[in-house]
């Protein structure tokens, strides 16, 4: 389906259709705190030692921030939220945050939660698709270890084969079910094993359908080549590339650690690289169309919009299932919705988990959007337009 007319971005009726008044007074007051940096730098280590020492602050915690950007403390509790994104047009994926755990009996408990997450999603289109993060079932500093290359002990080697099972067996439910699961990318000095952990992955189940997705970062200088080298892979090896397409989201600590550590920073020396290298990826993968499935992971309006016009450009579908818009949950519904109410692909990342371990992922939010001063100016924007077109309709 061709769009009837020009994509708009601004119309509020259609982005908060699904929120209710007080809905939008949260978010409006939510994006007020987080737009102060100083509440946001000292909330996290105070938020924390609250936490840790039992102060009954997890209840006020539950009642904003993590109501705003998360489904649930279980796939049970996301289940209005799956029901609310499909009333507007919007998939959801079901996205189990735990991380920076190193104990084995927690992997193997968040690996068999990714797998009832593909359960969950199997006969419901209102869940497309799925995703982990390889941190979520192996211990981090192994895998650093294995992006340097070195030798591992007869421990860490059982260690490592077990953390691949875990991997192997997500992918080989979503491979029985057919239900697409995206691999999530991490720091650079790990990202090795894991892009070639779901190389292999995708050459064992994406002959047929994208099952397997890797996840490329294109605010780092190396990684829209990385798509094109994999993609002749792909091509080489008769299956499909799967890939999911963001900016990135450890700016600041890669270069950090490229600072310390004295080796050139691998990410773009400015923004307007990166969005070069972002929207030649969507030129790339739509120009590919029939061997490449990708998601385009972005809260940027202009490759919103690039993308939109390849599609109609070259003659794809709106619909084709290979090609996926994706945006956060509690931010940026002026796109998933009025992308979804044009007839494209959509989903939301809507994480969920216990909240004492989901919110190193709320504090990256908030942490992520004082750095992008001007989109949180325009979320509070939008939400301030649609409560003001709300009165006005109230008083006839």
């Amino acid at each position: 389906m061709k769009s009837t007319g020009p994509l708009s971005f601004e119309d509020t009726e259609i982005a908060f259709r699904h929120s209710s008044n007080s809905d939008l007074k949260r978010a409006y007051w939510l994006f007020r705190v987080i737009n102060i940096n100083f509440l946001v730098k000292i909330g996290p280590p105070i938020t924390n030692f609250a936490v840790k020492i039992g102060l009954p602050v997890k209840g006020l915690i539950k009642a904003t921030i993590f109501k705003h950007f998360c489904g649930g403390e279980t796939i049970r509790e996301c289940e209005n939220t799956i029901k609310s994104l499909e009333r507007g047009g919007v998939g959801t994926i079901l996205d189990y945050s735990i991380e920076g755990e190193d104990d084995e009996k927690v992997f193997d408990g968040t690996c068999e939660e990714i797998i009832r997450t593909i359960k969950r999603a199997v006969k419901d289109k209102s869940i497309p698709i799925t995703v982990f993060k390889v941190t979520g079932v192996a211990r981090f500093n192994l895998l650093e270890k294995l992006d340097e290359g070195g030798q591992l002990s007869i421990t860490e080697r059982e260690e490592w084969e077990k953390a691949q099972a875990r991997v192997l067996s997500i992918c080989e439910k979503a491979h029985a079910t057919g239900i697409p699961v995206m691999i999530d990318a991490e720091e650079t000095w790990i990202q090795k094993t894991i892009d070639a952990l779901a190389l292999d992955m995708m050459q064992r189940f994406n002959e047929e359908q994208a099952i397997v997705y890797n996840t490329y970062q294109l605010y780092r200088h190396d990684k829209l080549q990385s798509l094109k080298d994999d993609h002749v892979v792909a091509v080489k090896k008769g299956f499909i590339l799967g890939a999911k397409l963001v900016r990135g989201a450890y700016m600041e600590k890669e270069r950090k650690r490229a600072e310390e550590k004295g080796y050139q920073s691998p990410i773009q020396p400015d923004k307007q690289s990166a969005d070069k290298d972002y929207d030649a990826s969507l030129d790339y993968c739509t120009d590919h169309i029939g061997q490449i499935a990708f998601v385009a992971g972005t809260h940027n309006e202009e490759s919103c919009r690039l993308l939109a016009e390849l599609l109609d450009k070259k003659g794809i579908d709106h619909k084709n299932p290979h090609v996926y818009f994706s945006q956060l949950l509690g931010m940026s519904d002026n796109l998933s919705f009025n992308l979804a109410n044009a007839n494209y692909n959509v989903a939301k990342y809507v994480p969920y988990g216990p909240i004492k371990a989901v919110l190193p992922y709320l504090f990256r939010r908030a942490q992520e959007n004082t750095a992008i001063a001007g989109q949180m100016g325009r979320e509070l924007g939008l939400i301030v337009k649609e409560m003001g077109r709300r009165r006005l309709k109230a008083k006839g």
